[in-house]
């Protein structure tokens, strides 16, 4: 066992940043000497002298010999992986490294269509060509759900030659896939499991949270630690498990996302976080569960509102429910989730971290505390007040939108026409909605809410995306991804 009471990172810059000597080395603002008094004033003195590039006593995060090897060490440990790796570039650089990993130009993969767009630009760097699978969604709730093992099943049958399976457990909503089953699946065929786990490193913690993907089977898993953890943002994890994976090709990989000159605050910032969650995690997320189990039944209490419980897991496609994570449907209240969200942030001080067409969801956490439960529920209580005999005729717009997701057709495992790498640097042309029907898309489409890609690179442009393009920004929503759905850039 390892003394998870050390911080080797966070100790070492600590003492470095207090060392008296000339610097001749970047940053340009030299421990904050040269930083704008702006800039000083905002984020002290300590923190600018703490921005640090890798000194000799730092380290060297591509090949860690001192405290940020000592420092990935005691973070394996501590969250059950056998090797893991500190991401200076957020979770997104190692969704990016774990397809180049496992992937090479012209290989299949399993991905979900609720994957994050990392893993879109994960396929553009590999080549790789994604088999897409349909998670489970659910029109009573109006949500997406798990990815059912039999899905995963019908698509390694339909395409044996797959080189690795990537799913994301737990969702945006706390909801986690039977990651058991879907490994020993993937293992069957004798590929890898790679797991977006962003919203899920808190997991390994507490024995009422569920249970890590890692510990059920996963190979390779990616952590958002800053998400629910005390990380500074953009500072995440990527842990693996077992010897189905090239150790030397994900080091690899990882020079190609990562920075060459990783933040060495971040990089503190995961050992602390670390060390926090091995030292004291279990008490800190016993009050984080209480306080979330408060506000789920004062709010479920509320008229109109419907607050995601336990009763998920009914459904085939659900092992578990990350009870931190509160999902809120206030479409009985005659709003849409984005009107609501609008009201609480602007007017009544409460903000949630992702506003949907008919929900909420926002995340408790170690930092939150009994205040901020008793300011959420006079919140909502407020805005129930204020919503009372709201007409809910507008909603049937937001219910047919709902309906034209494209994830909600039946799936036969295709594969696009060209792959993302081939969209990405064909030659391109930009032509309005009625003329990109039929069309290959060169970007990838996602409307926002709820961020799950209505066309991806490489696709043929169908009507119903475009449907859903448009009732979803009528609604008040966001399309990235060119200028969607008045124009759509096409293979030429």
């Amino acid at each position: 066992m390892l003394d998870q009471s050390q911080t080797p990172i966070l100790s070492a810059l600590q003492a470095s940043s207090q060392r008296p000597h000339a610097a001749f080395y970047a940053p340009g603002h030299k421990r904050g000497q040269g930083a704008s008094l702006r800039l000083r004033e905002l984020l002290g003195e300590a923190a600018l002298a703490a921005d640090l590039p890798e000194l000799p006593e730092l380290d060297n995060l591509f090949a860690p010999e001192g405290v940020i090897l000592e420092a990935q060490e005691l973070a394996a440990e501590a969250f059950g992986a056998d090797r893991t790796y500190f991401l200076a570039n957020g979770s997104t650089c190692g969704i990016e490294a774990a397809i180049l990993a496992t992937c090479g130009p012209g290989d299949k993969i399993i991905v979900p269509r609720n994957a994050h767009r990392s893993v879109v630009a994960g396929l553009v760097l590999a080549g790789a060509m994604p088999v897409f699978v349909a998670p489970e969604y659910s029109s009573d709730l109006g949500l997406v759900l798990g990815v059912k093992a039999e899905t995963v099943a019908a698509a390694l049958a339909h395409h044996p030659d797959t080189r690795a399976v990537l799913l994301v457990s737990p969702t945006y909503h706390g909801v986690c896939s039977d990651v058991g089953a879907i490994a020993a699946l993937a293992h069957s065929h004798g590929i890898p499991l790679l797991i977006d786990e962003a919203h899920g490193p808190h997991f390994a913690f507490h024995p009422d949270l569920p249970t890590p993907a890692l510990a059920l089977g996963a190979d390779l898993v990616v952590q958002s630690t800053h998400k629910v953890l005390g990380a500074l943002s953009q500072a995440a994890m990527l842990h693996t498990r077992g010897n189905r994976l090239a150790q030397p090709r994900l080091q690899a990989a990882l020079q190609l996302t990562q920075s060459t000159s990783p933040n060495a605050l971040l990089l503190a910032s995961l050992d602390a976080a670390r060390h926090q969650m091995a030292t004291e995690g279990k008490a800190l997320l016993s009050n984080t569960l209480d306080l979330a189990q408060q506000l789920r039944r004062e709010l479920a209490a509320i008229p109109g509102l419907g607050v995601m419980d336990t009763a998920v897991t009914a459904f085939s496609s659900v092992s578990d429910l990350d009870l931190t994570r509160l999902t809120v449907d206030v479409s009985g209240l005659g709003l849409t989730g984005l009107e609501a969200d609008d009201i609480l942030h602007n007017e009544l001080g409460v903000t949630a971290e992702l506003p949907e067409l008919r929900h909420l969801t926002f995340i408790v956490s170690l930092g939150n505390a009994l205040e901020d439960v008793r300011h959420g529920i006079a919140g909502f209580q407020t805005l129930a007040e204020q919503s009372a005999g709201q007409s809910a005729g507008h909603l049937a717009a937001v219910n047919t939108g709902w309906q034209q997701l494209p994830i909600e057709q039946d799936v036969s495992f295709t594969l696009p026409v060209v792959s993302p790498r081939e969209a990405f640097f064909a030659a391109i042309e930009t032509v309005g909605a009625s003329a990109a029907l039929g069309r290959i898309s060169a970007d990838t489409i996602s409307a926002y809410p709820p961020g799950i890609p209505a066309i991806v690179a490489g696709e043929l442009i169908g009507e119903a995306a475009i449907a859903n393009l448009t009732v979803i920004k009528q609604q008040g929503g966001y399309v990235t991804g060119g200028d969607a759905p008045e124009k759509f850039r096409v293979l030429a």
